[in-house]
């Protein structure tokens, strides 16, 4: 993978017929990068913390399966570059993983507006998640998704706080239906700390 970058430019996408090739190759090493911002929010809640490595894969894989060829390229960067971390944030996408559909419907239907009861615990610091804004999330009904992207804007104090082995940083789900938090074990902090850059602007 390239080094840190904020967004997915047209350079970066491979010919499909080199990406089918690198495929299986690709994928394997990326579930390596996964393993370490993967973190489970009480019993059907995954954050997965997302940066440019696991989007280039996202937007390749869409690419590959849709075979949109050179019409498609522009839809999926416009998709996925916003969940590009850029510097003073982290952005997870969170899946409510439920196999039974009948428990899924139940808790999904209870669950409206849980989009806006998730945050990052980093020591005294509570930094609540702000939704993507592609589409809303939970409908009329009150039944949400069962994924949901989000953005935690960070302060250059929260930052150096999240550096510091010696805080504790957790993520959790504040909804009163759901209510569920987890510490980030270090090899989840270590490679999030990656996702923070120096010099960038507030």
């Amino acid at each position: 993978m390239p080094p840190w970058k904020t967004a997915i430019t047209r350079a970066d996408i491979l010919p499909m017929e080199v990406y089918g090739r690198e495929r299986a190759e690709r994928r394997r090493a990326l579930v390596a990068v996964k393993r370490d911002r993967r973190v489970p929010v009480g019993p059907h809640a995954m954050f997965l913390f997302e940066n440019y490595a696991t989007m280039w894969q996202q937007v390749h894989e869409m690419l590959f399966i849709e075979r949109g060829g050179e019409a498609q390229i522009e839809d999926e960067l416009r998709a996925y570059n916003p969940l590009i971390p850029q510097g003073r944030e982290l952005v997870a996408t969170v899946m409510f993983e439920i196999d039974s559909p009948t428990l899924r419907h139940r808790l999904l239907g209870c669950l409206g507006g849980v989009e806006h009861h998730m945050e990052l615990q980093i020591g005294p610091h509570r930094i609540l998640g702000r939704p993507e804004g592609d589409v809303d999330r939970t409908t009329a009904a009150g039944k949400t998704s069962s994924v949901h992207f989000l953005h935690f804007d960070c302060t250059d104090e929260q930052i150096a706080a999240f550096r510091d082995p010696a805080v504790p940083v957790l993520a959790a789900v504040t909804h009163p239906a759901y209510s569920h938090m987890a510490v980030l074990p270090p090899a989840t902090r270590a490679a999030l700390c990656g996702d923070f850059q120096e010099g960038c602007p507030p």
